[in-house]
């Protein structure tokens, strides 16, 4: 199995929350992992906004957001191109994603068509979800449903 990770859904993996052990469990059990490189100053901002919305003590989101960096070799670090960045474009205007959300997809997809195999998308942002579903994504989690 193949996946591909979101900011939503990779943060998961660091702060304990509502889905956490699915994304462990689908990690576990994955032959390869990716995100889009973008994802590594997503995932810095959300730790960050955690501090400043008094989610996460700044010593705890340190912590993890150093063993995220540490943890960030391991996963396969996507470009994000002018091909992506031109995919992501017809996406966003397409599905009115927001312009990062796009980037997501777009990378994602890029991955499918290029490995030619099934890519499985994890994210916990509903709009996302439901558009990863109609673009011919396997959408994770399965029981996540659009609004």
């Amino acid at each position: 199995m193949i996946v591909y990770l979101d900011t939503s859904a990779l943060v998961k993996r660091y702060i304990r929350e509502a889905g956490s052990d699915q994304v462990e469990q689908r990690v576990q059990q994955a032959a390869a992992i990716g995100s889009a490189a973008i994802t590594r100053a997503e995932v810095a901002a959300t730790f960050a906004k955690a501090v400043r919305t008094g989610l996460l003590k700044r010593d705890a989101a340190q912590h993890d957001l150093e063993t995220f960096r540490q943890d960030w070799n391991d996963y396969e670090r996507l470009e994000v191109n002018d091909t992506v960045v031109a995919r992501a474009d017809a996406l966003a205007w397409q599905y009115g994603l927001r312009g990062y959300d796009a980037v997501q997809l777009a990378t994602a997809l890029i991955w499918h068509e290029t490995l030619e195999s099934t890519v499985t998308f994890a994210t916990y942002d509903k709009a996302l979800w439901g558009v990863a579903r109609q673009v011919g994504l396997e959408p994770f989690p399965p029981d996540l449903v659009e609004e």
